[in-house]
C-alpha cells in the first residue's frame, strides 16, 4: 500500500511538474508573440518619425527581421493549438505612447534607448527558453532567432550612443 501511495505521490509531482514546463512553454510563445508585435510597431513608427537616416533604417529592418520571426513563431504555435496575443502587453504600448509625444533628435534618442533594453530582455528571453523550455519546437525558434536579435541588439547599442550624443550636443 505505502509503495502504491508513494508512486502514486510520484506521478502526481511529475505531471504537476509537466504543467509546469507547458505553462512556462506557454509564457514564453506569449511574450516573445506580444514584443515582435511590438518591435513591428515601433519599428514602422520609427521609419516615419526617426529623425537621422540610421534610425529610420533600423525602424525598417525591424520591420522586416521580426515581421518574418512572428510569422514563423505563429505557424508554430497554430499548429500546437497555441493561440497567441495580436497586440502588444500593457507595457509595450505604454512604450509606445511615450515614443509618439517625442519627435526629432529627442524621438532617436528615447527609441534607440528603448530597443536596447527590448532587446536585452528579448535576448535573456530566448537564452532562457533555450536553456530550460520543453518545447522543442520553441527552442529550435528561439535558437534560430538569437543570432539576429543579438545582432539588433548590437546595431542598437551602437545607435543609442550615438543619438544619446548627438541629442546632447544639440542640447549646448
Amino acid at each position: 500500500m505505502t509503495r502504491l501511495l508513494m508512486m502514486a505521490v510520484l506521478l502526481v509531482g511529475g505531471s504537476a511538474y509537466a504543467a509546469d514546463l507547458a505553462t512556462a512553454d506557454r509564457d514564453f510563445y506569449a511574450k516573445a508573440a506580444a514584443g515582435g508585435i511590438a518591435e513591428v510597431q515601433t519599428g514602422a513608427l520609427a521609419q516615419v518619425k526617426g529623425n537621422s537616416a540610421a534610425v529610420r533604417d533600423f525602424g525598417e529592418m525591424m520591420v522586416r527581421d521580426h515581421t518574418k520571426a512572428n510569422g514563423k513563431l505563429k505557424q508554430i504555435a497554430s499548429r500546437k493549438n497555441i493561440e497567441l496575443p495580436t497586440e502588444p502587453d500593457a507595457n509595450h504600448k505604454a512604450r509606445k505612447q511615450e515614443l509618439e509625444a517625442v519627435s526629432g533628435a529627442a524621438f532617436d534618442s528615447a527609441y534607440m534607448q528603448a530597443q536596447v533594453a527590448e532587446h536585452e530582455a528579448t535576448e535573456s528571453l530566448l537564452k532562457r527558453q533555450i536553456e530550460s523550455g520543453a518545447d522543442a519546437d520553441a527552442k529550435a525558434w528561439a535558437r534560430e532567432s538569437l543570432p539576429t536579435v543579438t545582432a539588433h541588439l548590437q546595431r542598437a547599442r551602437a545607435l543609442a550612443t550615438g543619438a544619446t550624443a548627438s541629442d546632447a550636443g544639440q542640447h549646448r
